[in-house]
């Protein structure tokens, strides 16, 4: 790849931390940045004004709310912090309905956390299939499919109640083609739900360019702030069939009132929130923003597609399996093979080099602060353990 861009050397700066670590992990954690310091200090300053430290607590919230919802292209009010994306997804699949519908319409792909909390309503009776994991063999032992939409098509019929899908998966960073599964669910009358949280940060998300009616992210990743904050986005908060029964204090319509006795929900998005979110998250959110909103997200997406065809060929030049999709349905992450991940990824820490392992794979995950020296550092690394562990064999490859 040609040399690292200005802008990229300069976000880089903002993170000392990568003077002495190489962070390829941001897939599951973001880097630390001197805006993060930053914010925590500020929080501690706060904490010494007494009472009035819960108004400039509740004015850090309120402004990620509405950073959030800038950055994916959506009205402040149709968006709700929560703690976590697993919560945001229960206040989906708890105030839906049944309309007479059973169905719900996954990913063998989703992330755990979003697939569980599916699997959960299968108390009151409801159905949760899953389209196969893009490039997979089916279920049914046919061959494999390279075709999410249509493998999502097969399943979507009037028995849908919702169809999830997310952005980017989160093992092999694949791009699913959204829009298009959300016309054919919006067509059998069924809702979409995205979970971006692989996505936000590091290319652009635009919720109506998606076409969802609900998408969940958090912060501690690609949007550099810290676990415990995390934002669910509802096209139309008023129109469900149901009030949300996992709530509190902030899902009032003045959550001041301190009335005990009634149980009110605002028309707006914050209808789905609860009780005190996470103040240091929000600061620290706060602090992520800073940093992602004056960036070209395209910008960020064709310098990590770069460092991501940089690492898979330094990889597979020594020998090395990876997964890689095809650029136009790529994430932020290249997977490399190995028998035990886990021991890979704790020696790559051991000489400074951070990935995430998940199932078979070792992920190697690229943001803006990231460069060629990172690439080549891991690859040196990987290389040694090869040179005391041995090959990982033969294993298929995907591109």
């Amino acid at each position: 790849m040609s040399g690292t861009s200005s802008a990229a050397a300069a976000f880089r700066r903002r993170f000392p931390m990568l003077e002495r670590t190489v962070h390829l992990s941001s897939c599951s954690l973001g880097a630390r940045s001197t805006d993060l310091d930053q914010s925590l200090g500020r929080m501690a300053a706060d904490m010494t004004l007494g009472g009035g430290a819960w108004e400039r607590f509740s004015r850090q919230v309120d402004r990620a709310r509405a950073r959030f919802a800038r950055l994916i292209g959506a009205d402040t009010e149709r968006v709700a912090v929560v703690p976590n994306a697993s919560v945001g997804a229960y206040q989906v699949a708890s105030t839906l309905g049944r309309r007479g519908r059973h169905r719900i319409v996954s990913s063998a792909a989703e992330f755990p956390s979003i697939s569980h909390v599916w699997l959960a309503q299968g108390r009151d009776g409801t159905e949760v299939v899953h389209a196969p994991r893009p490039g997979e063999p089916v279920d049914d032992g046919a061959d494999s499919t390279d075709d999410p939409a249509g493998d999502y098509a097969a399943l979507i019929d009037e028995r849908t109640r919702l169809v999830s899908v997310p952005l980017v998966t989160y093992a092999e960073g694949r791009v699913m083609p959204v829009a298009e599964i959300a016309a054919v669910a919006h067509a059998a009358g069924a809702p979409v739900f995205v979970d971006a949280y692989q996505a936000v940060g590091v290319r652009p998300v635009r919720v109506d360019e998606l076409g969802c009616d609900f998408l969940v992210a958090g912060t501690m990743k690609y949007l550099l702030g810290l676990p415990g904050l995390a934002f669910l986005y509802v096209r139309a908060p008023g129109s469900l069939g149901l009030d949300p029964v996992l709530t509190g204090w902030f899902g009032r319509v003045d959550p001041f009132a301190f009335d005990v006795r009634l149980l009110d929900f605002p028309a707006a998005a914050t209808r789905f929130e609860t009780g005190t979110p996470s103040v240091p998250a929000a600061y620290a959110a706060n602090a992520g923003f800073d940093l992602v909103e004056p960036l070209d997200l395209a910008e960020v997406r064709d310098h990590v597609l770069a460092l991501t065809d940089l690492a898979a060929g330094s990889l597979r030049e020594r020998g090395e399996h990876v997964v890689l999709p095809p650029r136009r349905a790529r994430g932020a992450h290249v997977c490399l093979f190995d028998p035990e991940p886990e021991s890979l990824a704790r020696f790559l820490a051991e000489h400074g080099v951070s990935v995430s392992p998940r199932g078979r794979y070792v992920r190697i995950s690229c943001h803006f602060y990231n460069d060629a020296g990172d690439v080549a550092a891991l690859c040196a690394a990987v290389s040694a353990y090869r040179s005391k562990h041995g090959s990982c064999g033969g294993v298929r490859v995907h591109s």
